[in-house]
């Protein structure tokens, strides 16, 4: 009688539902999205995976059952359902501590440490009353916070020019960029030091996107902020929102444009193929003024995009609040076609795969 073959076949067979199993372990399923994800005024949304396996989304100042957050900040292990945290940035900064306007947080995790850029009014906007808002940094061991803000501002200057930062480490080139921008200026970008918290000596500032001052209903554009930049075949996307986020005369959407270096020159869609604008995400019946969007890849590789939006049937929070206001936490689906990001609508559901 002859066995060998037989406990060959069986040790084979062991390990390849060994194998099969270590390689799926790392890989889940990410369930059904329906949006919004998270009903709750919710804007600016940036959306990170830590090192600690969840997803963190981060967003700008609201009130949270009553109390006010400095940042908002939930978290989920799959995208589909969000589990609300404690104020990510329980003190405000030493220089706007009388004030109340923290905006569009970024977080970046590098070496186990936590960067929160954000920005914010001084208190001496108080008294000069004139002084705008200003890029600033918080560093903290966890994401969830407490982040505890650096002691001073990254950049002042008028108006919200210095507003939605976004860090991002360039492979090709290995800088530590900034991307900002707003106050009816261009996309701007410029390299951090080593240390993150401030900016490299000497380095210039580069412009990027610029706006488009034109009165054309198609026209997104007179207006650029909400930079979110990533790589991909060779390519830099930068994502960026325009030209009026919220109010009466909400008019918002998500538009793209493309390099092959990190600090341009920029593409945008319309340029590369004649459209009529760069917009690949606006309004729809249901959601109005999409935008200020992050962009997530989950574990099976599947790209998605977050985003804000005010819902049409709950435009508010409260019955005096300002119409169009409440900006409820969306995600959809990229697919990338030509070599430029497509979105699935707003209203669609992301099935599981």
């Amino acid at each position: 009688m002859v066995t060998k073959p037989t406990s060959l076949l069986f040790i084979a067979t062991f390990f390849a539902i060994m194998l099969t199993g270590c390689a799926t372990s790392g890989s889940k399923t990410t369930p059904a999205i329906t949006n919004p994800v998270l009903d709750a005024n919710f804007p600016d949304p940036t959306i990170i995976r830590a090192s600690d396996g969840y997803y963190y989304a981060y967003a700008t100042q609201g009130e949270v059952e009553g109390v006010m957050h400095n940042v908002q900040v939930a978290r989920s292990r799959e995208l589909a359902s969000w589990e609300r945290l404690n104020d990510a940035l329980p003190q405000k900064p030493a220089w706007a501590r009388q004030t109340q306007d923290i905006w569009a947080p970024h977080v970046a995790e590098h070496d186990r440490r936590f960067f929160l850029y954000y920005s914010a009014k001084p208190d001496i906007a108080l008294v000069d009353g004139k002084s705008g808002l200003c890029l600033a940094v918080a560093v903290a061991d966890d994401p969830q916070g407490p982040f505890r803000d650096i002691g001073s501002p990254l950049q002042c200057g008028d108006s919200f020019i210095n507003i939605d930062p976004m860090s991002f480490d360039d492979p090709q080139s290995g800088q530590r960029l900034l991307y900002w921008g707003s106050g009816f200026g261009p996309i701007k970008v410029r390299e951090l030091a080593a240390d993150r918290v401030s900016f490299s000596k000497d380095a210039p500032v580069i412009e990027l996107v610029p706006v488009i001052a034109d009165n054309n209903p198609d026209n997104y554009q007179r207006l650029v902020e909400g930079a979110w930049v990533m790589r991909r075949d060779g390519y830099y996307y930068l994502f960026y929102s325009g030209d009026n986020c919220c109010g009466p005369n909400a008019h918002y959407a998500v538009m793209v444009a493309r390099s092959r270096k990190a600090t341009g020159p920029f593409e945008t869609l319309a340029q590369a193929t004649g459209a009529k604008n760069s917009v690949i995400l606006e309004a729809d019946d249901r959601w109005m003024a999409p935008g200020h969007n992050s962009i997530i890849e989950d574990t099976n590789g599947r790209t998605f995009i977050a985003y804000h939006a005010v819902d049409r049937l709950r435009p508010r929070t409260a019955d005096l609040d300002e119409v169009n206001s409440r900006r409820v936490l969306l995600i959809s689906e990229i697919h990338w076609v030509d070599g430029w990001p497509r979105v699935a609508k707003p209203t669609s559901q992301v099935p599981s795969r």
